[in-house]
C-alpha cells in the first residue's frame, strides 16, 4: 500500500475528435509565446501522423538521447549520460536540435505591397526571417506534414515507421487511396519522472508538490539547455532573447482557480479532459524501472483508487483538502485511464511516466467499412475490421504502448463495442449485452463511458479543484510572467541575453490596468472637449 499520497493534474485527449484545426496551438501561442525570442516556440502543436513531428524527428532517441534507459542492474540512467558527459557537452551539445530541426520563423514584407513604386509588375510580400530580418526561403515549419498522411513525403522520414517490422510496414502504401492519417496534439507531458528536471545543471526545473505541474524557475535558469536534450518529447524551448529555457506551464494560473488550460478551453472538438489523479511518489522510480513490456501496467498501478478509504486517510494525513479528494473521485482522467482503460500514454518506453494520455483513433476503420459499402456500425463488421485497420495496430502500439499490440487492440475493441452498443440503444433495437461481455464491461459501464466520451458537459470534462495554499498570494508574486512587458524576453538585450528580474505578476497587472485607465480617461476628455464650441 502507498506510504504517501500526492495529486497530479493530468490530461486525456480523444484523438477520434481531433480535426486538426490548430485552434489550440494558436490560442496557446497568443497566450504564452507571442513575444520576442519565442517566435519558433509552440508549447502546444498538432502533428499529422505519419509524419516527422516537431521538432523534426524528435522521436529518434538514438540521435537526440532523451529520456531514461534501464541499466543491466534494473536501475535508471539518463540516456544522454551522467555529470561528466554533461560537463563535456555543456558549451556545445551535438545532441540538441538546431534551428533547422525546428524552423526559421518568418513574417512577410507586407509594407512592400503598399510602398512599392509604380511599375509593370505586381509587388510581392517576400518572406523575411524573424531571426535575422533578411530574406529567407520557407522550407520547414511546425506543421509541415499537415494532412499529408502516409504518403511518400512523410513515410520515409517517420521514426516510428522505421522501427516497424518489414511485414507491418508493408501495410502502409504510398498510393493515396490506401494512405492513412490522424492528428496528434502535443503539449509538455508534466511527467512523474521528468528527465528534463534531472538533466538541469542549475536545478531550475521543479515539479510543484501541490499539483505536479513541471515549471522552469526563470531566476535560476542559466541557459545551459541540457533540459532540451533530456526531454525526449522536445517540449522545452530556448528563448534566444532572454537566454532562458521555457516550456508549457499547464496554464497554472488558470488551474489554480479551477479553470482549464487555454488549449482545452478553446478546443473545437472538445477532445481534452482535465482532472487529477492520486499517486504514491515513493513508487515512481520502481514503476519507471520495470522491463519495457510492463511499463504500461506499472504506470496504471501508480494511480491510486481515490475511493479507497486507506488512500483517502493517507491523503488527508498529508494535508490534502477534502475537495481535492472529491475532485479525484470525479476525475474524468482517472476514469478514462484506470477505470475504463481506453487512454494510453505517449511513448512510455521513455520512462518519464507521462501525464498526458491519448485515446487512440478508431474513425478510420469506420470510414473504410462505409466506403466499401458495409454497415460501418455493425458489431461484427467493426470487430473484424480492427485487424485490417488502415492505421496498423503496430503503429499505434509504437506510439502508446512500447509496441504491445494486445493493449491497443483491446482499447479499439472497447471503442468499437461502444459504437455498436449505443447504436442499438439509439435506434431502440435493444441493449446487446453480448457486446459488453465481449470486452469485459457491464451495460451500465458502457453507457457511462459513452456519456463521458460523447456527450460530456463542461463540468464533466474539466474537474479541477481550486488551489489550497496559505501563501497563494506569495506564490503569485513570485511567478514568472512570460508574456508581460518586463517579463522574460522583454528586457533590453545584452551580450548574455536580457538582464534583470521578472516582475511580480500582480504588479504588472496593476500597472497595465492603470495605464489602460489613464488612456480611457484621456480619450473621454478628448471626446468631451470635441463637443465644446471653440472660442
Amino acid at each position: 500500500m502507498a506510504k504517501r499520497v500526492m495529486a497530479q493534474v493530468a490530461m486525456v485527449m480523444n484523438l477520434d475528435k481531433c480535426i486538426g484545426c490548430h485552434t489550440c496551438s494558436v490560442t496557446c501561442k497568443q497566450a504564452w509565446t507571442n513575444r520576442a525570442g519565442t517566435e519558433y516556440v509552440w508549447f502546444n502543436n498538432v502533428e499529422t501522423r505519419p509524419g516527422q513531428g516537431y521538432p523534426r524527428r524528435y522521436e529518434d532517441q538514438d540521435k537526440w538521447r532523451g529520456g531514461w534507459v534501464r541499466t543491466p542492474s534494473g536501475g535508471l540512467k539518463l540516456r544522454a549520460g551522467g555529470r561528466l558527459q554533461k560537463l563535456l557537452s555543456i558549451f556545445a551539445s551535438p545532441v540538441q536540435p538546431g534551428l533547422e530541426d525546428y524552423y526559421e520563423p518568418w513574417t512577410y514584407d507586407y509594407e512592400n505591397l503598399t510602398s512599392a513604386p509604380l511599375g509593370d509588375d505586381f509587388p510581392v510580400a517576400r518572406p523575411k526571417s524573424l531571426i535575422t530580418g533578411e530574406n529567407t526561403a520557407i522550407t520547414w515549419s511546425a506543421n509541415w506534414d499537415d494532412s499529408l498522411g502516409g504518403i511518400e513525403a512523410t513515410r520515409n522520414a517517420d521514426p516510428i515507421l522505421e522501427k516497424l517490422r518489414a511485414e507491418s510496414n508493408e501495410k502502409i502504401r504510398t498510393d493515396y487511396e490506401k494512405s492513412f492519417m490522424f492528428f496528434l496534439p502535443r503539449i509538455c507531458e508534466h511527467c512523474l519522472n521528468p528527465s528534463c528536471m534531472a538533466s538541469c545543471p542549475s536545478g531550475a526545473i521543479y515539479k510543484r508538490s501541490e499539483d505536479g505541474i513541471v515549471l522552469v524557475d526563470q531566476d535560476r535558469c542559466r541557459g545551459w539547455r541540457q533540459c532540451i536534450t533530456g526531454c525526449p518529447y522536445k517540449k522545452i524551448y530556448f528563448n534566444h532573447r532572454s537566454g532562458k529555457a521555457e516550456k508549457c506551464t499547464f496554464c497554472y494560473p488558470r488551474i489554480e482557480v479551477g479553470l482549464p488550460t487555454v488549449c482545452a478551453e478553446t478546443c473545437v472538438g472538445r477532445l481534452r479532459y482535465l482532472g487529477i489523479i492520486l499517486y504514491d511518489p515513493d513508487a515512481v522510480l520502481a514503476a519507471a524501472s520495470v522491463p519495457e513490456e510492463e511499463l504500461y501496467q506499472a504506470q496504471l498501478d501508480l494511480m491510486l483508487d481515490p475511493n479507497d478509504p486507506e488512500v483517502i486517510a493517507l491523503a488527508r494525513a498529508g494535508g490534502m483538502a477534502d475537495d481535492w479528494i472529491i475532485a479525484a473521485q470525479r476525475s474524468p482522467v482517472y476514469a478514462l485511464i484506470k477505470h475504463f482503460k481506453v487512454a494510453l500514454p505517449l511513448h512510455p518506453e521513455y520512462r518519464t511516466m507521462p501525464m498526458v494520455w491519448y485515446i487512440p483513433p478508431l474513425s478510420p476503420v469506420v470510414d473504410l467499412l462505409r466506403d466499401q459499402g458495409h454497415d460501418a456500425e455493425a458489431a461484427g463488421n467493426l470487430f473484424g475490421a480492427i485487424d485490417a485497420l488502415r492505421i496498423p495496430v503496430e503503429y499505434l502500439a509504437e506510439l502508446f504502448t512500447a509496441g504491445d499490440t494486445k493493449v491497443v487492440t483491446e482499447v479499439l475493441q472497447k471503442l468499437a463495442a461502444m459504437r455498436s452498443y449505443m447504436r442499438g440503444v439509439t435506434l431502440g433495437t435493444g441493449r446487446d449485452t453480448a457486446l459488453t461481455d465481449a470486452v469485459g464491461m457491464t451495460p451500465e459501464a458502457m453507457e457511462q463511458m459513452f456519456r463521458l466520451l460523447a456527450i460530456a458537459k463542461y463540468d464533466d470534462r474539466y474537474v479541477i479543484p481550486n488551489a489550497h495554499r496559505e501563501q497563494a498570494h506569495n506564490l503569485e508574486e513570485l511567478a514568472c510572467s512570460l508574456d508581460s512587458d518586463g517579463g522574460p524576453g522583454q528586457y533590453e538585450s545584452g551580450p548574455f541575453g536580457q538582464p534583470g528580474r521578472p516582475i511580480p505578476v500582480a504588479l504588472e497587472t496593476y500597472a497595465a490596468l492603470k495605464e489602460r485607465r489613464a488612456e480611457a480617461e484621456a480619450d473621454m476628455a478628448g471626446q468631451s472637449g470635441a463637443g465644446k464650441a471653440t472660442p
